[in-house]
Order: C-alpha cells, then structure tokens, then sequence
C-alpha cells in the first residue's frame, strides 16, 4: 500500500508549479536548492538579440493558463490515511497528471539558454551523451520527478564531462516533443549547442 507521505509528497510536487511565477531565486543557484526554491532566477521577459539564444526561467516553461492541482482541488487530503484505498488511486492520478503536464507552445522551437541540474540517461567514455536537465538538485535521483514540463530531455552535440546532478547552462534548439525513459517523463527536448558549468547570472 502506497504510504500517505509519498502520497503528500507527490503532491507538493506537482503543487510546486502553481507556485512556479512567484519565488523563484534570484542570481546564482542557492546552496540547497528545492522543489520549491529551484534553480535560476525569475527570468527576463526580454527577447533574446538577433543570434543570440534566450535566456529562460523555468517558470516559462510552463504555460500560463495551466493548473496541476485543478483536478484535486475538491479533495481534502486530511482526511485520507495510510489504510485508505483512495490513497493509492490518488496517487496514480496525480502521477498521470505530472507525467502529462503540458509544454508551452510559445517555446516550441525557439533557441533558448537555461540553467539546470543534470540526471544522466546515457554516457560513452566518461562523457554524458544523452541526459535530463531538472530544476533542482536531486530531481528524479533522490526524490520524484518533477512535472513533465518541469524536465528537459537534451543530447548534446558532442559529449560533455559532466557528472549527475551537476549544474550546468544548456544552450539550444526548444522542442516540445515528449519523451518516457527510466528517470522520468520529460515534456521538451533540447539539441544542445552548449553544455557549460553554472556561473550564476554570468553571460557567456
């Protein structure tokens, strides 16, 4: 039986995106970063200058109109316990709500730089060749995966050296395109130009 703090759990993250437009740091990733408190400031509303890659906030990535917990605003989660069979229904129904969460449109093939978290998919030689990029540390390794469009599934050019849950800027081509694989169901992929450590706010 599926405990009712995994249960919470799950709903915290799914929550976390309502709050997505308000909260998000400032400047360089702080020293604990969280489902709440992700990496990457509040991002610009500015458009990028011609042959230059906009840089993104990861509240972007999800649109505006969107309500993860819409479906569940009705139920009243106190009163549900370990032994409750409704608990484990409803956690199915708030996985498939995360695993379906949708990507913005307004993104869909644009060239974009954002910083984020890495979960390796694939390596060759030392270098990570196919990864996700998440937006705090520990997602999809250490706790559930975030909402899909919360994970970016990217294959970069060339290998990078790179380890898990390193953080890095990623630099390329945005697709809403969704993809299933071990780690968690993402909701963008990315070709990446450029795979490079964090700085903070530090341009390239």
């Amino acid at each position: 039986m599926t405990s009712l703090s995994t249960l919470l759990r799950s709903g915290a993250a799914l929550a976390c995106i309502a709050m997505a437009s308000s909260a998000f740091a400032a400047g360089p990733a702080p020293e604990a970063t969280t489902a709440t408190n992700p990496l990457g400031g509040k991002g610009s509303a500015a458009r990028a200058t011609p042959g230059q890659a906009r840089e993104i906030s990861w509240a972007e990535l999800v649109p505006k109109d969107w309500d993860p917990m819409k479906a569940f605003q009705d139920i009243d989660f106190s009163k549900l316990d370990d032994a409750d069979p409704r608990a484990s229904e409803l956690l199915m129904k708030m996985q498939q709500a995360s695993d379906s969460a949708p990507a913005n449109p307004e993104l869909n093939g644009a060239v974009v730089r954002i910083p984020g978290f890495i979960v390796p998919l694939e390596q060759d030689k030392g270098e990570v060749t196919e990864f996700l990029l998440v937006p705090y540390f520990g997602a999809c390794i250490h706790t559930p995966p975030p909402p899909a469009n919360q994970i970016v599934h990217v294959v970069p050019e060339k290998g990078a050296k790179f380890r898990a849950m390193d953080t890095v800027w990623v630099t390329g081509k945005l697709q809403a395109s969704r993809n299933d694989s071990m780690m968690g169901v993402s909701a963008y992929h990315l070709a990446a130009q450029s795979v490079t450590k964090y700085n903070g706010g530090a341009k390239q």
